[in-house]
């Protein structure tokens, strides 16, 4: 399936042709803000709920599915079949990997807005688990896709000692307020929403840790990041196959003008 073409969630016909960033379907009229892109895969052990919640039913035109045998073909797969703007439903938060690394090739310095219980920052090595689905975050600032001082890292709760020493080091941004100086001067930003982010009850999160934000927080948070600057795109993962997730996500993605 084309980048420019889609599967509209309405009507489920191929006719969603993308109109620049947007998508609309030339069958039922309906016009959509970005444009859908699934990945069914978790890098870690025990991961298998995660990927399946990359089904959810989210009202966007799927332009894609990608499901490669290694993270690293998931990335370079994910950069190629990016839609101008994505919303990425994955899996675990590597599916942010090549989205963040494609839209940093696309448009230069972009900025990093990470909502999520756990840092993301450490090394396969340094990880006490040695999952690869605690790296995500650490390997676009590695790689130069993003630069740490333009990464907020919000609602944060479980650090591990490795991800805070790397925090001081290389001056990653922490909490609400950093966002306004994180965005500042950049092309645009990238969104990336991990469920555990939020308290329980409103959402099915993968790994649920206790006093997070609540989802109409997490709203107006979006939209002070969409005030900010341009919303390049967004992603939602580590969630359970949970009907509750599908509306909690529909209502963020609106809050960032998707």
């Amino acid at each position: 399936m084309s980048r420019l073409r889609a599967k509209c969630p309405d009507c489920r016909t191929l006719t969603a042709v993308s109109i620049g960033p947007e998508y609309e379907c030339h069958s039922c009229g309906r016009s959509f803000g970005a444009g859908l892109i699934r990945v069914p895969r978790a890098w870690g052990r025990g991961g298998e709920a995660m990927a399946e919640a990359a089904s959810l039913p989210l009202p966007y035109p799927e332009t894609g599915v990608i499901d490669e045998e290694t993270l690293a073909d998931q990335s370079l797969a994910l950069a190629l079949e990016l839609p101008e703007r994505p919303l990425v439903l994955g899996g675990c938060c590597c599916a942010h990997i090549g989205a963040i690394e494609a839209l940093a090739a696309r448009h230069g310095r972009v900025s990093v807005v990470w909502l999520d219980a756990h840092g993301d920052l450490n090394t396969v090595e340094s990880s006490p688990s040695g999952n690869e689905w605690a790296t995500p975050l650490r390997h676009v600032i590695d790689s130069d896709a993003v630069s740490a001082e333009d990464v907020a890292l919000i609602g944060t709760r479980n650090l591990d000692p490795p991800e805070e020493d790397f925090i001081a080091r290389a001056g990653v941004r922490l909490g609400q307020h950093a966002i306004l100086k994180a965005l500042d001067a950049t092309a645009g930003v990238y969104v990336a929403i991990d469920f555990d982010v939020f308290s329980g009850g409103e959402v099915a999160p993968f790994m649920p840790e206790p006093e997070g934000l609540s989802v109409s927080d997490a709203e107006r948070l979006l939209v002070s990041v969409q005030d900010a600057n341009r919303v390049l795109g967004a992603g939602f993962t580590a969630m359970l196959p949970d009907g509750r997730n599908v509306e909690p996500a529909r209502r963020l993605a609106s809050a960032l003008g998707l």
